[in-house]
């Protein structure tokens, strides 16, 4: 089997992306540790690549939403 792996910093956390062929696409999720659950839900893609960009995309979004807020002074 085919795994590819990426790395993103967001939100400077460093995220660890697995993504492996599922039928006739791609499932990309966050690695996880050995007998640690995740529920975070798999993101698919026609490419490794795109279903990776779109975790990655998936938790930018995610990121901004629980950052403080700036205010101007």
């Amino acid at each position: 089997m085919t795994v590819h792996r990426f790395e993103q910093t967001i939100g400077g956390r460093t995220y660890l992306i697995e993504v492996m062929p599922v039928s006739n696409r791609w499932r990309a999720q966050l690695l996880r540790a050995p007998g640690v659950p995740s529920a975070m839900m798999p993101f698919y893609g026609p490419t490794p690549d795109e279903a990776a960009q779109l975790l990655t995309e998936w938790l930018s979004l995610a990121h901004r939403r629980h950052s403080p807020v700036e205010t101007a002074s």
